[in-house]
């Protein structure tokens, strides 16, 4: 693939690639590989899956759907389907991620040239346009249908877990022992770490007044994922106001907290996805949140930079 960069670390045995996909650069780095087989066919995958999900692009099933909103059901593959109702249930349950916020966050277009901060009305308007049970879903057919014309679904938010799961799938099924697949900040671990006796992986957590890449703090897991949700990358300013790309569905204003960033650590990489949301939107720790025993644990990292953990010892 022409866009792919394979190379061999012969100290640790191991197959490194990289690949732009999802609007990011992708690497994925297997131990013990010897061919470039299961990278390449990976990419592949990774195409194929953001061939049907994007919405940067006009054409992909994704925008079949948004763009018959309003007039009638779209018909939609089965890796589609699933991912988009797993989405709108998620979203129906009201804790900050939605997936049909697009609207919403275009308006405010923080991030971009033409950010500004919208009026109420305008906000009023867009988030009649983003209640997830205006959503009708029919299993039987694998149809999809945005009720009001404007609505837009956005799978953004939980496709690259999703989609990191798919490659871990795959993996196993060749029998791949150890790798991490990294989306561009979404991390997959996979197996045990080769590097360790243990078998655990240092992860880093960010630290939000440094550049990407430098660390606050780190843990030692085992086989997961770990996702972050931060508002230090993208913001808007305006008379002297900061004003965050993370938007609260329940309000259509950028969310309000003490909270520069939190990493999930989750045994399902689209899980972390949707959890990380759901506390970065509460804002601090949830009360038997890591009883759940998909969960690993998670950090949370404030604006006065002081740290909490959860469910790991420090």
């Amino acid at each position: 693939m022409e866009n792919n960069t394979i190379v061999k670390d012969l100290a640790l045995e191991s197959r490194v690639g990289t690949h732009h996909a999802l609007g990011t650069t992708i690497t994925l780095q297997i131990f013990g590989a010897k061919d470039d087989y299961v990278i390449n066919k990976s990419f592949e995958l990774i195409d194929h899956y953001e061939d049907l999900l994007t919405v940067n692009r006009d054409v992909s099933e994704v925008m079949d759907i948004n763009h018959a909103a309003g007039k009638h059901a779209v018909q939609v593959s089965s890796p589609t389907y699933s991912l988009v109702k797993l989405a709108v249930e998620k979203s129906r349950e009201n804790f900050g991620f939605n997936a049909l916020i697009g609207p919403v966050v275009k308006l405010w277009h923080i991030g971009f040239k033409g950010a500004h901060v919208p009026t109420d009305d305008e906000i009023k308007a867009k988030m009649a346009l983003t209640d997830p049970f205006d959503v009708e879903l029919n299993d039987n057919d694998q149809t999809v249908f945005l009720t009001k014309e404007g609505m837009e679904l956005d799978l953004g938010g939980i496709a690259k877990g999703w989609i990191a799961d798919r490659i871990r799938d795959f993996w196993l099924s060749c029998g791949v022992r150890a790798g991490i697949i990294n989306l561009g900040g979404n991390i997959l671990l996979v197996g045990d770490s080769p590097k360790r006796a243990s078998g655990l992986w240092a992860i880093g957590v960010q630290d939000p007044k440094a550049k990407r890449g430098g660390n606050i703090t780190s843990v030692m897991v085992k086989e997961c994922s770990a996702v972050t949700s931060g508002v230090y990358e993208r913001y808007l300013e305006v008379n002297g106001k900061k004003y965050h790309h993370l938007i609260d569905p329940r309000t259509g204003y950028p969310v309000e907290t003490e909270l520069a960033g939190v990493t999930t650590f989750t045994r399902r990489s689209v899980d972390a996805e949707i959890e990380c949301k759901r506390l970065f939107f509460a804002g601090h720790p949830i009360i038997d949140w890591s009883k759940d025993p998909d969960r690993i644990g998670a950090v949370f990292v404030y604006n006065d930079e002081h740290v909490e953990y959860d469910n790991f010892k420090k």
